[in-house]
């Protein structure tokens, strides 16, 4: 037994964790203390094997001499990013579900294969809130609502946490990719703490354990040195006494401001406080009780979670296993969403009677090949993928499929007029959207790289290139340019539709992509995402019949990218305020092309208010949901609040609720949903403040539902 399972042993044995984190701490010699405070790989060979493809967990803050573990990280948000591991849906996708059970079930499986896999730490909870669906990095977030993204990332560290530390990040204002090293967020008091931290704090009180910092600037302070997130807001106000690490090698611009600060770990490297730090303790401008207080805070995370685990290490057959691979197709099976599903022949274009299908067409580049996401950091590394050809194919063995990827028109033009129905796969990929990196021409992040060492003869190409000649540069993905489909893309779809009446979109991506032109010109559109390694065999189930689509958009999309908040990609400073997505439409009188929350069925249902009811610090409310159709399905009953005599500007309506009801045909079920009275509050510059006034929840299956129902329900002071 090491000196840290001893010191575990005691927790376990009903110990104060304080008293045994100080004990063990005073174990440790002045070396170990400071080695706490970042990765614990040498900056440049650690570079190497990065830019090799490196799979092991990223280590920090190990005492070996002690048997301390430090943290093992991995990455995500759509799996382990380690060895060949089951591929979910992107996060995105997930949130278009709205199915917290489902999402806890996911990061149970992640946790599992990530802790086989001698990972600690999951890094994938991501829930920066989607602002602009530019964003390169939207497919790693749930959703541009903050009461959405809160409770899919509090599920996902629920489940997560069963296994390892869960991470949550980018802390905060993370919502642009190709600037984010260089661009300052501003933000008042109410934007802040009512928009963009929120669902933070939601997964904090969920159990995350640990916080990333993000690259910006929030109100003229880089975040991983930011005091007033990492110490006022994130400690003092939120109680958190986790790990704040910072994000990857560019996390940090001043080392010792960072520890004053409150970020604990630099990641993943011994980078600027291996050097910076000594000569800080040296001259007095850092004091070894601030050392400490990090590493105190550090070795009480890594007790607290090696106390709470009982059960032995999951077996390495968890990874990628059936049951995942099966929690993998249910994840993407009830993230796609039905949007358009017009009457062909006189009934609706899906879904598709495969006894009547002798010939299909299956079109687009995007059609056979593996799309599951970006290429940066949440990139995982499956056994296999099913595209929407190979699933197609393999659900309708008896009947011809012909494929063509668009290049060819002539005999793009002949098997699609020779087909019962033709379906059409467009979108992004990872050249389209995704992380963006581009440090190697960047001075100001060259200078926080560490003295270079000597060429080394002999290395690997990719150390080499690193020792040798310095960082590539890297800028696949990064944000948008423009909200529409390629010009390619919309020439295919209008060639197919003018050639087959049955025409099916099916879009792929990562966030809202506008579709006017063309959208009004086919009978169906079917979203997609970047639904993982079983999306091909969810599609083909959707498309037949099989499954009935359940997704409901997690954003909203415009009629016009002009309706949206102001975004640009290549900003110095930007100014975030209460208004985007949804509620800037909303305010602005811009009716949306698809509302946030929406989504068909091949079932109707209806919503009936019933009561709600002041109950402590919570608001209930009851209402029957109905299955009114002809198949089994599932539909979202959403939450709306709004106060229409507050005298603070408001949205219209803003999600508080939801509730995802799964109803066999003609089935009725009554639900309650209660609302915590914190989300009805507004910060006012001194606190937050619960309005008095009569709130109207209306009940609804998206916003603006010509068909919600209203209840009212009086707040006093």
């Amino acid at each position: 037994m090491t000196v840290f399972d001893d010191h575990v042993a005691r927790i376990r044995a009903g110990g104060p964790i304080d008293v045994v984190a100080g004990s063990l701490l005073a174990l440790l010699t002045r070396d170990e203390r400071l080695g706490c405070l970042d990765g614990d790989l040498e900056f440049w060979s650690g570079l190497a094997g990065m830019l090799s493809a490196s799979r092991a967990p990223w280590p920090g803050a190990a005492i070996p001499r002690l048997g301390v573990p430090g943290i093992q990280f991995s990455d995500g948000p759509r799996g382990v990013k380690l060895g060949s591991a089951t591929c979910f849906p992107v996060a995105m996708a997930r949130g278009a579900t709205w199915d917290t059970e489902l999402e806890e079930r996911v990061g149970r499986a992640i946790g599992e294969e990530l802790r086989a896999q001698g990972g600690n730490l999951f890094g994938g909870v991501c829930v920066n809130l989607l602002r602009h669906p530019k964003w390169g990095r939207a497919q790693e977030t749930y959703s541009e609502d903050p009461a959405h993204v809160g409770e899919m990332g509090a599920a996902l560290t629920r489940g997560a946490s069963e296994h390892v530390m869960a991470c949550v990040k980018h802390f905060a204002l993370n919502s642009m990719e190709n600037a984010r090293f260089k661009v300052d967020v501003s933000a008042d008091e109410r934007t802040l703490h009512e928009v963009y931290l929120p669902h933070f704090r939601r997964v904090v009180e969920a159990g995350a354990e640990v916080v990333m910092s993000a690259y910006n600037s929030v109100n003229g302070a880089w975040c991983g040195e930011n005091r007033a997130l990492l110490t006022g807001i994130l400690r003092d106000e939120w109680g958190f006494s986790g790990i704040v690490i910072s994000d990857w090698i560019a996390g940090l611009r001043d080392p010792v401001a960072s520890v004053k600060a409150g970020l604990d770990i630099e990641m993943p490297f011994r980078q600027q406080r291996a050097y910076a730090l000594p000569e800080a303790l040296a001259d007095g401008r850092l004091t070894w009780d601030e050392i400490d207080e990090a590493a105190l805070r550090i070795l009480t995370t890594l007790l607290r979670y090696y106390a709470r685990l009982t059960a032995p290490a999951p077996p390495i057959s968890v990874v990628a296993s059936e049951e995942h691979q099966g929690l993998a197709l249910e994840a993407a099976e009830k993230a796609i969403v039905l949007l358009r599903n017009e009457a062909v022949g006189g009934e609706p274009a899906l879904p598709l009677a495969a006894a009547r299908l002798s010939r299909l067409a299956v079109v687009g580049r995007l059609a056979g090949r593996p799309n599951t996401g970006d290429h940066g950091s949440s990139d995982v590394h499956p056994p296999h993928v099913v595209t929407p050809l190979d699933g197609l194919r393999a659900a309708l063995p008896g009947v011809t499929i012909d494929f063509e990827d668009g290049s060819d028109r002539d005999s793009l033009w002949r098997i699609v007029a020779g087909a019962d129905a033709a379906i059409v796969v467009v979108g992004l990929t990872a050249s389209d959207e995704g992380e963006y990196i581009s440090i190697g021409g960047d001075p100001a992040i060259l200078a926080l790289f560490p003295p270079r060492p000597p060429r080394v003869e002999g290395a690997s190409p990719a150390k080499q290139a690193v020792v040798g000649g310095g960082p590539s540069t890297a800028s696949m993905g990064g944000d948008r340019t423009s909200l529409e489909l390629s010009g390619r893309d919309i020439e295919l779809i209008e060639t197919v539709a003018a050639a087959n009446a049955r025409t099916i979109v099916v879009l792929m991506g990562g966030s809202a992509i506008t579709m006017e032109g063309w959208r009004e010109r086919v009978p169906g559109i079917v979203y997609l995402w970047y639904p993982g390694m079983e999306g091909g065999h969810a599609l083909a189930r959707v498309l037949l019949g099989d499954v009935n689509p359940s997704g409901r958009l997690p954003f909203a999309i415009p009629v016009d990218e002009a309706h949206l908040a102001k975004f640009d990609r290549d900003a110095t400073a930007a100014t975030y305020d209460l208004w985007h997505g949804q509620w800037k439409l909303d305010r602005d009188g811009n009716a949306p092309a698809y509302p946030f929350g929406f989504g068909l069925s091949y079932t109707t249902f209806s919503v009936k208010a019933l009561a709600a009811r002041r109950d402590g610090d919570s608001i209930a409310l009851r209402a029957e949901v109905a299955n009114t159709g002809p198949r089994a399905g599932a539909t979202v009953v959403q939450a709306y609040a709004g106060l229409p005599e507050s005298r603070f500007e408001r949205p219209l309506r803003h999600l508080v609720a939801f509730s995802r009801a799964d109803l066999g045909p003609g089935e009725r079920r009554e639900i309650e949903m209660r609302i915590p009275l914190e989300r009805l509050a507004v910060r006012d510059g001194s606190g937050w403040l619960v309005e008095p006034g009569e709130y109207v929840f209306t009940l609804a299956q998206y916003a603006g539902d010509p068909e919600g129902q209203p209840l009212r329900v009086p707040v006093g002071a």
